[in-house]
């Protein structure tokens, strides 16, 4: 690839510095993703300028318009604080005719609204646990179609947030203290959907209209007590300490019989398509000691750090680093915007 003027955009507190000297390993975690990054392209060639957002775009128009960047690398999880919102940056983008990297803004907003996801999902025919939506205020009554346990989470947060042991849920009564949590500490509506026992599985895929499926992933919980649910709670994903007790750890799915393998395949291609995704993604999958296959959800735009589990995924495929970050801005600027299609 030539050298791109890349303008990588991150939340105002993850600016990553130049150099890890200095730093400890605690502050390093924070903004790891932003330097792996923006360290790679740099190491790469590219001529790379780091922005932080916050609540206002008013910086990275006027970036735009006088240094006019190749391509916009696009990090950026949230806008002022809202999940939901980076769909918007991702939208003035497009209306900037600027090129960018990641998922464009309809495949963000229907994969980031794990309800209406879980709708599309089960309209494709798609697998996907039983599920019901509380919104915050409503009276909270259990439909006869949902069978305990369940597991409950906030519609729209992401990386575990509000996820603990007590996500699960066997009875009525923890059910209602579960939601009303989510409700009143996460501040969203509350997904409450089957709990499926199984194998934890993560596949990636990159692509715009010709896609590529890396290779499947698992979460092994190790030594986790059996009087725990083999959920990937806050602690599971973030806490080392917690996953150096227990040995858990993502790796490379081994003895997939063929028929689950080739399954997960084919619903990671049309779950992608079916959102309308492009750039990158990752689906998340329960498969059951009988072979069933449940899609939990798609998460556009996973994470990048060099050591999680879509960079290693794309290493067991053969795509190091430095590679897969240049085939991310190979796919964002081939990406068929609707300005490109109006104005080429």
């Amino acid at each position: 690839m030539r050298k791109l003027r890349t303008l990588v955009v991150v939340h105002a507190s993850l600016v990553p510095p130049e150099s890890l000297a200095g730093h400890g390993d605690k502050e390093i975690e924070e903004w790891r993703t932003e330097y792996d990054v923006t360290s790679t392209l740099r190491a790469s060639g590219h001529d790379v300028r780091c922005l932080g957002v916050l609540d206002s775009l008013t910086e990275m128009r006027s970036i735009i318009a006088d240094w006019k960047p190749d391509i916009v690398f696009n990090l950026l999880e949230e806008f002022n604080g809202i999940v939901t919102y980076d769909q918007h940056v991702v939208a003035f983008l497009e209306l900037l005719r600027q090129p960018y990297t990641g998922c464009n803004p309809r495949g963000l907003l229907l994969s980031r609204d794990k309800p209406l996801c879980k709708q599309l999902l089960a309209f494709h025919r798609i697998p996907t646990p039983q599920f019901a939506v509380f919104q915050r205020g409503a009276r909270i009554h259990v439909p006869r179609k949902l069978r305990f346990p369940l597991f409950v989470k906030s519609t729209v947060e992401d990386a575990s947030l509000g996820i603990a042991q007590a996500s699960v849920v066997e009875d009525a009564a923890r059910l209602k203290e579960r939601i009303e949590f989510v409700h009143e500490q996460i501040g969203s509506d509350a997904l409450v959907e089957e709990y499926i026992e199984g194998r934890e599985l993560y596949v990636g895929v990159m692509g715009n209209d010709r896609l590529t499926r890396l290779p499947v992933w698992e979460m092994v919980f190790g030594s986790m007590p059996d009087s725990l649910a083999a959920i990937a709670t806050r602690k599971v994903k973030w806490d080392k300490r917690y996953q150096t007790k227990y040995g858990i750890t993502t790796r490379a799915a081994e003895d997939l019989p063929p028929p689950v393998l080739a399954r997960l395949d084919k619903l990671s291609r049309r779950i992608y398509r079916a959102l309308g995704l492009s750039g990158c993604a990752r689906m998340d999958f329960r498969a059951t000691a009988g072979g069933e296959v449940y899609a939990l959800e798609a998460n556009a735009n996973p994470n990048l750090e060099s050591a999680e589990d879509f960079a290693e995924s794309a290493r067991a495929a053969g795509i190091e680093y430095p590679e897969l970050l240049e085939r991310l801005m190979s796919l964002g600027m081939s990406y068929r915007a609707e300005w490109r299609a109006t104005y080429s």
